[in-house]
């Protein structure tokens, strides 16, 4: 299995804290001293928590492990970003880098050129990995098959679990670590249903379920203040789910999954 790291060979904290667009600032700051390590944005626009990265990073670059990416598919796209990603953050290095939302309406040559460029840029020191964002599971499993990725970033939660049948497996079986995202099915999960009769879960307990998958190496969290990331961050140190509290939250996410109205949530179960 290829370990995530940071620069200084130190495992990644489960949990990592991603952008949210509404985010204010603070959150990297609390993350930091919670053991959280590693970040994310899918880019540039999230400036709050790109300055506290960079604020950190002046300081504890080593032990930090940053992560972005682009949905562009041109090649000079990708390098124009990439330089300004490194500008913004001053950076040398960029510890993941994804093609980020690779969809069935995608050109496989396309996602592949960007990841070919990627490779060259982790052979020459400026990415330490090479990654694919990918919601559709055919796609995640060409990805996982061919060799193209370090790490698959795909989406996982209560209601959406078919990637459990064949990508999290052979994840597993080919040594690439799964990045978790929509956790909570865009909060979804949290609001409860009017058939359920149980208790709610809480955003942890999302996490919870998440991380419980051998696959799974690092989940997201987006929290939109600093209140909600120190609620979120209480599954790092929460025991690991039980069978019984599984088969639970399975029932419920189906319940969820069922009410999918949108597109977007449904297309790709």
């Amino acid at each position: 299995m290829v370990s995530l790291q940071t620069q200084q060979n130190e495992p990644l904290c489960p949990l990592g804290l991603a952008g949210n667009p509404d985010g204010g600032s603070g959150c990297v700051t609390d993350a930091v001293r919670a053991g959280i390590n590693a970040f994310f944005f899918y880019n540039l626009s999230f400036k709050a928590l790109i300055h506290e990265i960079k604020e950190t990073a002046t300081a504890q670059r080593a032990s930090m492990f940053v992560a972005t990416g682009t949905e562009d598919r041109d090649v000079a796209g990708v390098r124009a970003y990439f330089n300004e990603v490194q500008k913004a953050l001053q950076l040398d290095t960029v510890d993941a880098f994804f093609a980020e939302y690779v969809a069935p309406g995608d050109s496989l040559d396309d996602v592949r050129r960007v990841l070919d460029e990627i490779h060259q840029w982790k052979m020459d020191g400026k990415v330490r990995y090479v990654g694919a964002s990918v919601h559709d599971r055919s796609l995640a499993l060409q990805l996982l098959q061919g060799g193209h990725i370090d790490v698959l970033m795909h989406r996982y939660n209560m209601a959406h679990r078919k990637s459990e049948d064949e990508v999290l497996p052979l994840a597993v079986k080919m040594g690439i670590p799964v990045v978790s995202f929509t956790n909570t099915r865009w909060g979804s999960l949290l609001k409860g249903h009017a058939k359920w009769q149980g208790s709610v879960p809480s955003a942890a307990d999302c996490y919870r379920f998440v991380m419980r998958h051998p696959a799974v190496k690092l989940a997201w969290t987006a929290p939109s203040n600093v209140t909600e990331l120190q609620a979120n961050m209480a599954c790092i140190d929460a025991p690991r789910m039980t069978g019984d509290e599984v088969a639970q939250w399975k029932t419920y996410g189906d319940l969820i999954y069922g009410d999918g109205t949108d597109a977007f949530e449904m297309r790709w179960p």
